[in-house]
């Protein structure tokens, strides 16, 4: 049975849903990149037959429809023929020189079952192809699913947050609010940065900060976060709205700019510091973009 489990497997998807509850309730996303499939079950919300399948393994989507679509048999003893060369299957019992497809199919842990008793003596015929076709796509559905995995994750889910307001929540809100955004929302991050001690948004070598940050990559902004928080990613709201100093936010913001310490050598030969568990950054006044540019790169990287 592909979706049996052991104890210690159990335990350890609840104690997963227990860190996506955590990550809910202390709004620090967690960088996960799951299929759609996964959070439409955390929510219990039903899968869809087609997109659900094709974006978690497009290779079986695609065969399903040619299955569904084959014009005539010897179209379908070429994709038997695609299919055994795939999975390894035998030759047909009739024709011994040509390849075969049974009623087996490799599962997502890449375990070969029987897609009905007695599957792997049943060939795949014109009669029953589309009996075939069914029965494949009903076993990738119910391995996307897998109740019992799904059952223990949200277990350990409730026991952080109660699990009645996942009924409020879409699978795609479900993920921001689990995950975040893969990416990083300069404007958002800027709303929501403070000055210190005498600095403003005006002074030139923040222009220069903000105008660098833009130049980035997503890939290099990510890197920046990381190295400013020491957190993957970011939430992507903040109960402040606007942001400025006197709202309330949720960690980690505001992000905030200070001057570095001392006052000691020239501002182009000083390097960025941060302080990853107050969100801040202590910027030398840098006295051009290229320099900018430059020491934030060294600083990521």
């Amino acid at each position: 049975n592909y979706s049996y489990f052991f104890y210690a497997e159990e335990q350890l998807l609840h104690f997963f849903g227990q860190l996506l509850g955590i990550a809910i309730r202390a709004d620090v996303p967690l960088p996960l990149d799951l299929l759609g499939s996964f959070w439409k079950g955390l929510v219990a919300e039903s899968l869809d037959l087609e997109q659900d399948l094709q974006e978690a393994d497009v290779l079986t989507y695609n065969y399903v429809k040619k299955f569904e679509n084959v014009s005539d048999e010897t179209e379908l003893e070429a994709l038997c023929a695609e299919i055994s060369s795939q999975h390894h299957s035998g030759e047909s019992p009739d024709s011994p020189s040509r390849p075969c497809c049974t009623f087996t199919y490799i599962t997502m842990t890449g375990e070969e079952v029987e897609l009905c008793q007695g599957g792997r003596n049943l060939t795949v015929s014109w009669e029953n192809k589309d009996v075939y076709a069914r029965a494949v796509r009903s076993l990738r559905l119910r391995e996307l699913q897998n109740v019992e995995c799904m059952t223990a994750v949200r277990a350990g889910l409730g026991s952080i947050i109660p699990l009645q307001l996942l009924t409020m929540l879409s699978p795609l809100e479900m993920e921001l609010r689990t995950c975040g955004l893969p990416y990083i929302n300069l404007e958002f991050l800027k709303a929501h940065t403070m000055y210190q001690v005498g600095l403003m948004e005006t002074d030139q070598h923040i222009e220069f900060f903000w105008t660098a940050l833009e130049m980035f990559t997503q890939e290099e902004l990510c890197k920046f976060i990381k190295f400013a928080c020491n957190q993957e990613r970011i939430p992507f709201t903040c109960p402040c709205k606007d942001g400025g100093p006197d709202t309330a936010h949720v960690p980690p913001y505001p992000m905030k700019i200070a001057p570095p310490d001392g006052a000691a050598g020239q501002p182009d030969s000083r390097y960025i510091r941060v302080e990853t568990c107050m969100f801040m950054v202590k910027l030398p006044q840098y006295t051009s973009l290229d320099v900018m540019l430059e020491k934030l790169r060294y600083a990521i990287h």
